[in-house]
């Protein structure tokens, strides 16, 4: 029996009062408790109980030993009690890294309207295009455009959306003729499908604004320099601009949500993956 145990076995001891009510305590035999206090005397060389069959007390040395064992017990006692308390209420940091498209309309309005009433929680958020290191960054949750080759972490997919081609207003646009904004990502030569005649037709266009983030992009195209792709969650919350309905969507990109964590997810990032998932997916086509 290692030494922590002996000593636990110890206090339950002086505190029931007698070997056969520790062993109850402890749901183990008489003599298991009895054997820890012989092999507890032996390996410190001293005697810490003196026992009748009426009743036991404790010698000066046992006295001392005792108080040292119950703060022992006291503080695994408030560590166990702790940590299953986590399990029932969220605690702790939350590091939180997304492109800034999705950062700032989908994953911060659903983090903060989860854990609003949980104090305990603590969000840090980091807003990066570029896919941030999950464990040299310590990062808890990843919500990435596309899944992960990386077999260290687990990853499900959360949702999907599509890139529309937008202007500022109605389509009364000379699409063709149009300056074309580009995101950061974006690279010539760029084409989009358009509906012509009833037949689809690549349409080169040159590249006139650039823009690193999808809400610059926006802010441009409200202003009138020209048509840009806007995903379709954000042209929701943009009544001031319209899908060009001649030009076809973009394919299909799925959204993944990654976290390092193998075996006990902790709740908070559990509740993190429920939030993101259910409020964000419902404009976007939600996975099964």
């Amino acid at each position: 029996m290692n030494k922590l145990r002996l000593m636990s076995v110890f206090v339950q001891l002086v505190e029931s009062g007698s070997i056969s009510k520790a062993a109850d305590k402890l749901d183990v035999s008489k003599s298991v408790v009895s054997t820890a206090l012989k092999q507890l005397e032996q390996e410190l060389g001293t005697t810490l109980l003196k026992r009748t069959t009426r009743k036991q007390t404790l010698t000066s040395a046992g006295e001392r030993f005792y108080a040292k064992c119950a703060k022992m017990s006291a503080i695994a006692e408030s560590a166990w009690i702790e940590a299953s308390s986590s399990l029932q209420e969220p605690k702790g940091r939350l590091t939180v890294t997304a492109p800034h498209a999705l950062m700032k309309s989908i994953v911060l309005p659903s983090l903060t309207a989860k854990f609003k009433d949980h104090p305990q929680v603590s969000l840090n958020l980091i807003a990066d295009d570029k896919h941030v290191d999950i464990i040299q960054e310590d990062i808890d949750l990843a919500i990435r455009i596309g899944s992960s080759k990386s077999s260290n972490l687990k990853q499900r997919k959360l949702g999907e959306f599509v890139d529309l081609l937008c202007s500022a207003g109605t389509n009364s646009i000379d699409v063709r003729a149009s300056p074309y904004i580009a995101q950061h990502w974006q690279s010539e030569p760029i084409t989009h499908e358009l509906e012509v005649n009833g037949q689809s037709e690549a349409i080169l266009f040159p590249i006139s604004h650039r823009a690193n983030t999808v809400f610059d992009v926006v802010s441009l195209i409200e202003t009138g320099l020209g048509i840009g792709l806007v995903p379709d969650f954000i042209l929701r919350e943009h009544k001031s601009l319209s899908a060009i309905s001649d030009a076809r969507p973009t394919k299909v990109n799925p959204i993944y949500v990654l976290h390092p964590y193998q075996a006990h997810v902790p709740l908070v990032v559990t509740l993190a993956i429920e939030a993101i998932e259910k409020p964000s997916m419902t404009g976007s086509q939600a996975a099964n």
